[in-house]
């Protein structure tokens, strides 16, 4: 159980926070789990859960890609809950354990991403791993393969779902479903 107990369902007065929570059970990422802990804070959550969501299912950066970043950072700070969590919208579209598994580990050498792909999974990497390393040069790499719209909305990705999966993990959370 989480450090911090979930509302029940049941408390959740507010119509569009309960629709929030709908959407994320919908899309897998996250589960009910998380949007009920901050639930406690309704303006906050809501705010939170319509960022979370809009990064993760719109925009142009590729859906699949986008969940196998949030996976890899999840690993990365060894947070059982989101790392747990699969995108059914990314599952749907063919997205593959091993292709996850591939970008969670030696994704330079797979040949199961293009470069841009690469790119974008070093930039997750070196953010969390040596943020020193994304500088000027980094990003006019970056530009190579994608749009400045289109870096900001990986990075935007990043910074809300590594914060994410830093504050669920302090909480011992673990998947609903698990």
């Amino acid at each position: 159980m989480s450090r911090l107990a979930p509302l029940e369902l049941d408390q959740i007065e507010d119509p569009e926070l309960r629709d929030l929570i709908t959407q994320c059970v919908e899309l897998g990422v996250p589960d009910e789990l998380f949007p009920r802990i901050i639930a406690r804070v309704p303006a906050q959550a809501k705010t939170l859960l319509g960022v979370m969501l809009e990064l993760h299912t719109k925009g142009t950066v590729d859906h699949q890609l986008k969940e196998i970043i949030r996976i890899q950072l999840a690993r990365f700070v060894e947070d059982p809950y989101f790392s747990a969590l699969r995108s059914k919208k990314a599952m749907d579209e063919g997205l593959t354990e091993e292709r996850i598994d591939a970008g969670c580990d030696d994704y330079e050498d797979s040949e199961l991403f293009t470069e841009a792909e690469r790119m974008a999974l070093r930039f997750s990497d070196q953010l969390f791993l040596d943020p020193d390393k994304v500088d000027k040069f980094f990003y006019d790499q970056m530009r190579e393969h994608y749009n400045d719209a289109q870096i900001m909305e990986i990075g935007t990705f990043l910074a809300i779902y590594h914060a994410a999966h830093l504050f669920m993990k302090t909480l011992n959370a673990r998947p609903l479903a698990a």
